[in-house]
């Protein structure tokens, strides 16, 4: 099983640990793209901080994330686990999980970025600010600019069993599973029961709650059917939609009865 998550907008600070290492990060065959991203973003941060703020949509009150791009190559580096923070990843709650839920989410989880493509939670990256809806000067638009790489190397990732894909929209740009990858893959939306409505900040927190649940019962579904199952059998509330053709993703509905 392969999750795609998206990032979290903020995140902790990089610590003291040693720099950031491009070459040992996983998925390798996006090490040239990343090197390209990461340069133009160091550059552009260590000039004029105006500019970069603009490029980055950043605020006022956020020129310190500028300064803080300007130093990515000498930044303490962390698990991308412990950077991101938010809804999503306090829900998960990855330091809580017990040893083998660890290992699960250290094999199945990936998280995707406008700066590193994509990593996994043990992969050790500084605090940074640079989404996949910027557009850089030189690269142009981050979710165009990964589509190239991410196609080379994300089919292989998904091995051959579920793509569960919990991205946001600007995140699921950057690559679209398709052909027989897609008709093993879920998408899926939380819905307010009563209402059937879509809902918003507590949609990243259910989902945050759907992977922890997956990764301590070692759930390991091999496609959307069984993973509608699993779900079930973990006490969620889930209305499925199979393709109406082949090499189309599922898309699954979880229903909550309160919002929180």
């Amino acid at each position: 099983m392969l999750v795609l998550l998206p990032p979290s907008e903020g995140k902790a600070s990089s610590g003291r640990g040693a720099p950031l290492k491009l070459e040992s990060l996983s998925l390798p065959g996006l090490s040239e793209a990343r090197e390209a991203v990461l340069s133009e973003l160091v550059e552009l941060c260590g000039g004029d901080e105006g500019k970069a703020r603009d490029v980055l949509g950043l605020s006022e009150g956020l020129r310190g994330e500028v300064g803080k791009n300007a130093e990515l190559r000498t930044a303490g580096a962390r698990p991308a686990g412990e950077i991101y923070t938010g809804v999503l990843y306090d829900a998960l709650d990855l330091a809580s999980l017990d040893t083998a839920a660890k290992r699960r989410a250290a094999r199945s989880l990936l998280v995707f970025s406008g700066l590193w493509g994509a990593v996994r939670v043990n992969d050790r990256i500084p605090s940074y600010r640079c989404s996949m809806g910027v557009k850089l000067p030189a690269l142009g638009a981050l979710g165009t600019y990964w589509r190239a790489p991410m196609a080379q190397v994300l089919p292989e990732a998904a091995g051959d069993g579920l793509v569960l894909d919990l991205r946001s929209s600007a995140y699921a740009a950057a690559w679209k599973p398709k052909g027989e990858v897609a008709s093993r893959t879920a998408t899926v939306r939380v819905l307010h029961a009563p209402t059937r409505k879509v809902v918003s900040h507590f949609n990243k927190a259910t989902k945050g709650r759907i992977v922890r649940s997956l990764l301590t019962a070692g759930a390991a579904p091999g496609g959307p059917a069984e993973l509608v199952e699993a779900l079930r059998d973990l006490g969620y509330e889930v209305e499925v939609e199979a393709p109406a053709k082949a090499g189309k993703a599922w898309s699954l509905d979880v229903l909550v009865a309160e919002i929180h």
